[in-house]
């Protein structure tokens, strides 16, 4: 019985704005909602044309005040951007807002370009490397506060709101098993070091206060769609952002094409495909197939799915197939 649930980017799609794009968000959390999904998870990237997920929490209240059950929170928030402090005073408010809803998923990585990055203002090495100590510090302010404590969180202390650990390498891993937190892993985009990281953090990891045993989210690309060729159809989106990613070249969310291989070059086409391999695309008989592998490969205890469709319509019923896979079971919040 693995649930389900959703990372959002809050795609700005080819014709579209900004403000649709969240609109999108709240309906596609909506869709979650109603067919019980576990989360909503929003992840933050900067200076990006395609991705309007940048202020994340702020996305995040946007699709709290949209929904009433579903978990609500951050796939991740890119700790090194950010002081500890002011990330517990957003997400103390997102807590006093929709309390009991709230997750905070914590990455190392800055989510953007190295120029985009120092604009942030932050010092990125000492960030980086500062990243444990950093995490302890967000766990401190959110937590009870102690006898004569010089810094509060106001909002933010005594909301215990439970931290992830997300990582695509070794590092998170290890870091999530020693500090005994739930731990999520980015096989939607870095497959590479999957099924190593995932047992690394089981084998070392260590129980906390908040949580006993070893907990794992993996992530999969997904387009779902009444037949595989119409999947694979939606999911050409996905594919070409990926190749522009790599070419450097900016800009909105693109719409599928019928023909990607005068798109990419053989080598691109390679890459992409490597990169994507756990991608779950085709219609419910091949999702469920897909799925059913991969999960039987990881022994997952939940499956977070980026579901990267131009249009918003198909992006929804996509939500729902996925929702209708006989062999797996999703607990509304």
């Amino acid at each position: 019985m693995v649930p389900f649930s959703i990372l959002d980017l809050s795609p700005v799609a080819e014709g579209s704005t900004v403000r649709q794009s969240l609109e999108s968000s709240a309906r596609m959390a909506q869709k979650a909602e109603e067919f019980g999904y576990k989360r909503f998870w929003l992840a933050e990237h900067h200076g990006m044309p395609g991705i309007a997920s940048a202020a994340t929490a702020v996305v995040i209240g946007h699709v709290g005040a949209a929904t009433k059950r579903i978990r609500i929170g951050s796939g991740g928030i890119m700790l090194p951007n950010h002081s500890p402090l002011v990330i517990a005073e957003q997400f103390g408010t997102l807590e006093a807002l929709f309390p009991g809803r709230i997750d905070l998923g914590l990455g190392r990585a800055p989510g953007t370009d190295m120029r985009t990055a120092q604009a942030l203002r932050r010092n990125l090495e000492a960030g980086a490397n500062s990243f444990p100590n950093d995490v302890v510090e967000l766990q401190q302010l959110l937590g009870t506060p102690v006898e004569n404590q010089a810094i509060l969180a106001v909002p933010g202390n005594g909301s215990h709101i439970p931290i992830w650990l997300l990582g695509s390498s070794l590092y998170s891993a290890q870091l999530a098993a020693m500090l005994g937190l739930p731990y999520a892993f980015a096989s939607h985009f870095a497959p590479d070091m999957l099924l190593d990281a995932i047992a690394i953090y089981r084998n070392r990891f260590r129980p906390s206060a908040v949580l006993d045993k070893p907990y794992v989210i993996v992530g999969v690309m997904g387009a779902m769609a009444a037949t595989d060729e119409e999947a694979r159809y939606h999911f050409t989106s996905a594919q070409q952002q990926f190749v522009n990613l790599r070419r450097n070249v900016r800009g909105p969310f693109p719409r599928p094409v019928t023909d990607m291989e005068s798109f990419w070059s053989p080598m691109e086409k390679m890459n992409v495909e490597h990169t994507l391999r756990y991608a779950v695309v085709g219609s419910p008989k091949t999702a469920d197939a897909k799925l059913t592998e991969f999960l039987g490969e990881t022994q997952a205890d939940e499956v977070i799915i980026s579901m990267p469709i131009h249009d918003i319509e198909a992006r929804l019923r996509s939500v729902e197939l996925f929702a209708g896979l006989g062999n797996f079971m999703r607990a509304a919040a």
